[in-house]
């Protein structure tokens, strides 16, 4: 029978990942301890492994496909194919930025003043690619958590640390002076599992309705019910995927107006579509959208 192997990311994109799946249409239950939950689709077994190995295990071909970050496909230097990009709009709606952060009012403002100094990553085969491409001898050093305490104790000169907002690099006083990279999440498959014909067309279907259930994630239908002479008014203010859809009621000089629109302006819209004449005004999320 075949059976699609997939990686399941433990650490901080598990429980997003599982939710995520479960929005998709696929139920995972990890049992307590257990490194291979159960899903509700006989042809998918799953493992869940660190997401930093993630991109190894599925170039060697232990796993067909896998969900990591881009960081560590670069970092492991592996040779997979790269299926979709997935953006977790609960954990972040921004791309994680792996950063160059120095002690503040330090002589050190690019990477060029870093040379002959120690610096400190999680993420060491990157950061030494990148400093070897510029000609910059650094001595690179593996950090395993509280990397931004290295400076301080004296450990390090310089960190190479991933952040979203910088909020904790200026907490510890450090300041960025280079960006090296911005990484999210991605769904990746083995070479040899893309070839296969089966394997390749249920990865494509879990990409498609991961994707389509992120989508969702980001938007909502509003439906009301507005008076014909006022239609044209109302449908003006109304931003849509396509169009607004527009269905008559019981009522003749009445109407049914839905439309998919960004959840972020759902706040702004609702009282504007009032004063315009809507009545009736419901807001539902979606599932997915495809």
């Amino acid at each position: 029978m075949n059976q699609l192997k997939l990686g399941i990311p433990k650490g901080s994109l598990q429980q997003a990942t599982i939710e995520l799946f479960k929005k998709s249409g696929w139920s995972i239950d990890v049992h307590h301890r257990s490194y291979f939950p159960d899903i509700d689709d006989p042809d998918i077994s799953c493992a869940i492994c660190r997401a930093q190995e993630m991109s190894r295990y599925v170039e060697q071909g232990i796993l067909d496909v896998g969900i990591t970050g881009r960081d560590w496909i670069l970092e492991n230097d592996s040779d997979v194919v790269v299926i979709a990009d997935l953006i977790y709009s609960k954990i972040s709606r921004r791309p994680a930025r792996w950063v160059l952060a120095v002690p503040a009012g330090s002589p050190y403002h690019s990477p060029e003043d870093l040379e002959g100094k120690k610096i400190a990553t999680e993420l060491v085969n990157f950061s030494r690619r990148y400093f070897a491409e510029r000609g910059i001898g650094v001595e690179i050093e593996f950090s395993w958590g509280a990397t931004e305490g290295k400076v301080a104790s004296g450990l390090a000169d310089a960190i190479v640390e991933v952040t979203e907002t910088g909020t904790t690099i200026r907490a510890h006083g450090l300041v960025i002076i280079e960006e090296l990279m911005k990484s999210n999440p991605q769904l990746i498959a083995n070479r040899g599992a893309w070839e296969d014909p089966w394997k390749k067309e249920k990865a494509k279907q879990i990409s498609m309705l991961l994707q389509g259930a992120l989508r969702a994630d980001r938007l909502v239908v509003i439906k009301m019910n507005v008076l014909k002479k006022r239609l044209q008014q109302v449908a003006d203010l109304l931003p849509s995927l396509n169009a607004p859809t527009v269905s008559p009621l019981y009522d003749q000089e009445w109407c049914s107006v839905e439309t998919v629109i960004d959840k972020a302006n759902v706040r702004e819209l609702i009282p504007r579509l009032k004063a315009g004449g809507a009545q009736g005004i419901i807001e539902y999320s979606l599932n997915k959208v495809l």
